[in-house]
């Protein structure tokens, strides 16, 4: 059985290629612009432990197919969010571990993001340990516009890596940001013109993976998991920010936050608590 297909069988809700000796690429494919799934977003999260146990794999490279990176959670895993509250749990828990399981591989990830990139599938992508991204990339945290507390990465990662009163300023206002003000700010490791399409992006981030491949592999991991002691001195503030957002998803502001997404309009939180 080639690498590939061992995690194709492992995780089908993924898409996987060997496109050099040692690089996994995972391609997030889907409707509605790669929206994670619930399927997708387990296996979006424990597929970083196989990699790191694999030692057929040297770096992984976490890209999106077609248009776009990802367009973030899909409304029927936050309708059970909202519903089932044992589901509820299991999310929280994958939620989690899709963030420290990241941190935790021991291999280096690169993340290639262009178009969309919002939400659960934006985590990975801001927390890889190199990030190329699209000038023309629209980066989106999307939670307070949904109605919940910015969850996931946020709080481990963009005030670390863009300051406090950028993360602030994006994470508060869910403005959007393209790549090259993504890269200006610090958010993310490198950007490249796309004017012309994504190849360039995919093509760069796998020119990093390779080198990274070919690289002295303790060094690099040793190196990756030093720097990211960084990231686990924030982990009890990312436990609050986590269960901030799922208490969230339990009252009114996240239900008028879903019903304004499809109804495609503006939302109206004036009617919503404001006890803290």
């Amino acid at each position: 059985m080639t690498m590939t297909e061992r995690y194709e069988a492992a995780f089908d809700a993924l898409t996987f290629l060997n496109p050099a000796d040692g690089v996994l690429q995972i391609t997030l494919e889907g409707p509605g612009l790669n929206s994670v799934s619930e399927v997708m977003h387990r296996q979006i999260a424990d597929v970083w432990l196989m990699i790191d146990r694999d030692p057929e794999v040297r770096v992984a490279l976490l890209t999106g197919a077609g248009k776009g990176f990802s367009s973030g959670g899909s409304f029927d895993m936050i309708d059970t969010i909202m519903t089932d509250y044992t589901r509820t749990l299991e999310v929280l828990r994958e939620a989690r571990d899709l963030v420290m399981n990241v941190i935790n591989c021991s291999k280096p990830i690169v993340s290639a993001m262009w178009g969309p990139a919002v939400g659960a599938g934006l985590v990975a992508g801001l927390l890889a340990d190199i990030s190329v991204v699209g000038s023309k990339a629209r980066i989106i945290d999307g939670h307070t516009r949904l109605g919940v507390a910015a969850g996931d990465h946020a709080a481990v990662c963009w005030p670390m890596l863009c300051g406090m009163a950028k993360a602030k300023y994006y994470l508060l206002t869910c403005r959007d940001l393209s790549g090259a003000e993504a890269e200006r700010i610090g958010l993310v490791s490198l950007c490249i013109d796309d004017s012309d399409g994504p190849e360039p992006v995919l093509e760069e981030a796998l020119n990093i993976a390779i080198e990274l491949a070919d690289g002295a592999q303790q060094a690099i991991r040793w190196t990756k998991r030093t720097l990211n002691h960084a990231y686990r001195m924030f982990e009890p503030a990312f436990d609050a920010s986590v269960a901030y957002e799922f208490l969230g998803f339990m009252g009114p502001d996240a239900a008028e936050g879903v019903a304004s997404h499809r109804e495609k309009r503006a939302p109206d939180f004036r009617g919503g608590p404001t006890s803290e």
